[in-house]
């Protein structure tokens, strides 16, 4: 019936209808700036955005093949209101896909606030780091922050269903880790009741592998210590697979205080990432760059185009989305607070940085008002008293309207008057 309702809906010239393209209803204030609700291409050149998005198109239409998509930010996505709201949004979409949930990591256990979308709770010691930080011994990958722990009490236990919606299952959970001494005598394992299920090392992906025997939303992680000596492990993050491989895929790493070096110091960021071998990458990482008082725009640029060339080694065909950097204050004293100007700059760079990898540019800066608009948003209840971040309202504000913007575009390519 589906089907037919595609097929029907195409025939009257009307794809957007095929698979419910609706958008999210939006609050109205007067600081918001309309003109720039809308991915914006700079330079005009839309070949490489309007490839992907008749990818996502097709995909709707048929219910068939993959697309990942890949946020990476700051605070802001570590938080996980902005990225989940996006993602549940595009999960919609799916219909009856049994989509995977995409890339997880266990903040809670490295102390750090846990996105709320899955609930991560832990036991043992463990230790962390993350890329933010100096003078580090212990390696990070893609995710920019790992746990890792010689205790072969510990465990960290994940439910990716908190809440009673019961949408995510895996039929494969894949392990992005590794000995820190490159011992071969301790297994990750995973633990259900009195079940023991040791990961398998696949020595192509150098991954560990789980394969539950029907599928699940939870899952205990700990380690078996082969030896007398306790060997310690290193956890990159988790991703939860199953046998659909179909839907759009939403993946989000973010790192409290994480700027673009940050992500050009994480050791082993280019070799996980074909875990995900993204379609799209979202940019979301400036915010920080920009608070230092000596923020280069020559710099910012550098450092995005050698993470843009280390995302092109692994997958060529990627398409960028770069979300400008929000209005924000730097706080002098304790109740002092001046406006950063560098947002401006590193706004023109993003659009640089489009113009150049023919790619698109979401102006959050321009859209929420422009300079000094973060007071504003405060004052509504949307933007935090740092004026920085965002309250949850704020968050899911943005995240319904990067959405409209991401299906206006869909809509706009579909348009027979392009």
């Amino acid at each position: 019936m589906r089907q037919l309702f595609i097929c029907i809906s195409l025939l009257i010239g009307s794809a957007s209808q095929a698979y419910n393209l609706e958008n999210v209803s939006l609050p109205k204030y007067p600081f918001i700036n309309e003109k720039y609700a809308d991915i914006q291409v700079p330079g005009n050149d839309s070949t490489r955005l309007n490839s992907f998005f008749r990818k996502i198109d097709g995909l709707l239409q048929t219910g068939q093949g993959q697309i990942n998509i890949l946020h990476i930010g700051g605070s802001h996505v570590q938080a996980g209101m902005f990225s989940n709201r996006v993602r549940r949004h595009l999960d919609a979409l799916n219909d009856t896909l049994q989509t995977p949930r995409g890339l997880i990591f266990p903040f809670a256990v490295a102390k750090t606030n846990n996105p709320a979308n899955y609930k991560v709770t832990y036991s043992g010691e463990w230790q962390s780091v993350r890329n933010v930080q100096k003078n580090r011994e212990i390696p990070v990958g893609m995710c920019g922050i790992a746990v890792y722990t010689n205790d072969s009490s510990a465990r960290i236990k994940v439910a990716l269903n908190p809440t009673d919606d019961n949408r995510w299952h895996f039929t494969r959970l894949r392990l992005m880790g590794s000995t820190l001494d490159g011992s071969n005598q301790v297994c990750p394992a995973l633990f259900y009741q009195q079940d023991t299920l040791p990961g398998y090392f696949d020595e192509i992906s150098a991954s560990y592998l789980f394969y539950p025997p029907e599928p699940q939303d939870t899952f205990c992680f700990g380690l078996l210590q082969l030896d007398t000596v306790p060997h310690a492990f290193i956890v990159n993050g988790f991703i939860p697979e199953n046998n659909t491989t179909d839907g759009i895929v939403y993946h989000a790493i973010g790192v409290n205080g994480a700027s673009v070096p940050s992500y050009l110091q994480s050791e082993y960021f280019e070799d996980e990432l074909p875990f995900i071998c993204p379609d799209l990458v979202v940019f979301g990482i400036g915010i920080n760059d920009a608070t230092a008082s000596d923020f280069s725009r020559a710099s910012f640029r550098r450092n995005y185009n050698e993470l843009i060339t280390r995302i092109k080694r692994v997958n060529p065909d990627c398409v960028f989305i770069f979300i400008t950097n929000n209005d924000s204050y730097r706080r002098i004293s304790r109740r002092n607070y001046r406006v950063n100007t560098n947002g401006q700059i590193a706004r023109e760079v993003f659009y640089d940085l489009a113009k150049e990898h023919q790619g698109g540019v979401w102006d959050l800066y321009a859209w929420m008002g422009g300079l000094r608009s973060m007071y504003k948003w405060y004052t509504k209840g949307l933007g935090k008293q740092d004026r920085v971040h965002f309250t949850a309202s704020g968050y899911q504000f943005i995240g319904d309207a990067f959405y409209n913007a991401f299906i206006d575009y869909i809509r706009q390519i579909e348009s027979p008057t392009e």
